[in-house]
C-alpha cells in the first residue's frame, strides 16, 4: 500500500471510532468484586475532556472500562481504540500497550516495528498524528485517564 492509501485508511479507522466509539457510556461495575477506578482528564490547550473508569478483578485482568468525554474525533476515537486493546487483559499486558502507543507518539510520524504495531492493533492509525505535537496530547488523553485510574484500583498484579 503507499504512503497516502495508508494514511487515508488511518483517518477511516479514526473517523470510525470517533463515529461509533467503542465502551462508551459510565455506569458502575456489574460486579462487587471488582477494583474499579474513575479518571476524569482535560486538555487545558483544546478543551477536550474524558472521564474514564475501568474495572479489574482480584487477579488482574481489566475486566471493563466505560467512558464518557467531548472534543476532537482524535481524543474521543484514541479512547474508542484504547478500550478495545486493553478490555480482557492483564494489567502487565495493558502497561505495555500504553507503553507501546506512548512511544508511538514520540516517532513524529515515522511509526514503530511490526511487532509493536501488531501490539497496537487500530492505535497504529494514530501514526500519523505524532507528526503534529499539539495533536499528540489529543490522543494520549485517554490513555493518561487510564493510567490513573488503574492507580485509583488498588489492584496489584499477583506475579
Amino acid at each position: 500500500m503507499s504512503t497516502g492509501s495508508m494514511e487515508q485508511l488511518y483517518q477511516q479507522v479514526i473517523l470510525d471510532h470517533a463515529k461509533f466509539p467503542h465502551g462508551k457510556g459510565l455506569g458502575v461495575a456489574g460486579d462487587a468484586d471488582l477494583h474499579t477506578g474513575e479518571s476524569h482528564q482535560v486538555n487545558p490547550t483544546c478543551g477536550d475532556e474524558v472521564t474514564l473508569q475501568v474495572d479489574v478483578s482480584d487477579d488482574g485482568i481489566v475486566r471493563a472500562v466505560r467512558w464518557d468525554g467531548q472534543g476532537c474525533s482524535i481524543s474521543q476515537a484514541s479512547v474508542s481504540v484504547l478500550h478495545d486493546l486493553v478490555v480482557g487483559n492483564p494489567l502487565a499486558t495493558v502497561d505495555q500497550i500504553g507503553g507501546t502507543f506512548r512511544a508511538l507518539m514520540q516517532t513524529r510520524g515515522a511509526g514503530l516495528d511490526d511487532d509493536a504495531e501488531d501490539t497496537l492493533g487500530d492505535a497504529t492509525a494514530f501514526t500519523g498524528v505524532a507528526k503534529y505535537p499539539a495533536r499528540i496530547k489529543c490522543a494520549l488523553l485517554g490513555w493518561a485517564a487510564l493510567t490513573d485510574a488503574l492507580i485509583k484500583t488498588g489492584a496489584r498484579e499477583n506475579s
